[in-house]
């Protein structure tokens, strides 16, 4: 990652820091977004997907490549804050530009976008492998590995940010993650269910708002399960509040497939696990 800069919140004043991702580029080179300091960061209110990749030039290669605009999900109120990037220069000498009209990929391989998709369709499961927690009589229990860190997944539609939902919730602990159903993704908000969980995934441009913070509530009450939040667009501040009160943690996440806790009982959770 890059280094942090304080990036201030234009809805609460409140300012966060901020570290750009860092993709390689074709050439092998890590490449970041410049980040434009000098201009103000504004809200995202409506998302499209042609208007989610900046052009980024590799300083070592020359190459102009498409990557995830930086956005940014403030910890205070939870508004998706997207993050201005200097435009690209003209390049001082001839080849520059996207090389056969195409994106460069990030650091996630295609196959295992390919995997979590087909692992939400079908359901995202254990490995019930055979090396199970076998303990002989009077035997401690071995003390419980540390968790690795989560590998996201680059999103680019929104069937892409139900199966990063699903694979950061396996990575808290929760077991058997899938969907109820297995129709195709729709434009509202999509259920992801395991044992003691209930999860909503809303992949549309809009934010979240009080009454679907209600209903995962209801549904995690009715099911005596856990309920969990994941939004592409952040929250309303009524949200927000009654998530707090009723103790849901709230996660945001970008582009680049790294959910981001914006409430303490999200902060808990990522902390504890299941």
């Amino acid at each position: 990652m890059a280094d942090a800069v304080p990036v201030r919140c234009p809805a609460c004043l409140r300012e966060n820091d901020y570290a750009a991702p860092v993709f390689p580029c074709a050439c092998g080179s890590p490449v970041a977004p410049p980040l434009d300091l000098a201009a103000a960061p504004l809200p995202l209110t409506h998302r499209t997907w042609s208007e989610t990749w900046v052009a980024v030039r590799c300083a070592a290669c020359g190459l102009v490549g498409e990557w995830p605009r930086p956005e940014l999900g403030c910890t205070s109120c939870g508004t998706v804050v997207r993050v201005p990037v200097r435009p690209v220069e003209p390049a001082p000498a001839p080849g520059g530009g996207v090389r056969d009209g195409r994106r460069p990929r990030p650091d996630v391989r295609e196959d295992t976008r390919a995997d979590a998709r087909a692992d939400v369709g079908e359901g995202v499961r254990g490995d019930g492998g055979g090396d199970g927690d076998v303990r002989g009589p009077g035997r401690p229990a071995a003390a419980p590995a540390p968790r690795p860190a989560f590998r996201p997944v680059t999103i680019r539609t929104a069937r892409d940010a139900v199966a990063t939902a699903a694979l950061y919730l396996r990575w808290l602990g929760f077991q058997d993650v899938r969907r109820p159903d297995l129709q195709t993704v729709p434009s509202a908000a999509v259920d992801l269910r395991a044992p003691g969980l209930v999860a909503q995934v809303d992949p549309t441009t809009a934010p979240a708002g009080l009454r679907a913070v209600e209903c995962v509530w209801l549904n995690g009450l009715t099911a005596s399960a856990t309920s969990v939040y994941f939004s592409l667009a952040g929250y309303t501040q009524d949200a927000r509040s009654r998530a707090d009160d009723l103790g849901i943690p709230l996660f945001v996440m970008d582009l680049t497939g790294m959910p981001q806790p914006v409430n303490d009982p999200a902060d808990a959770l990522v902390g504890t696990g299941t």
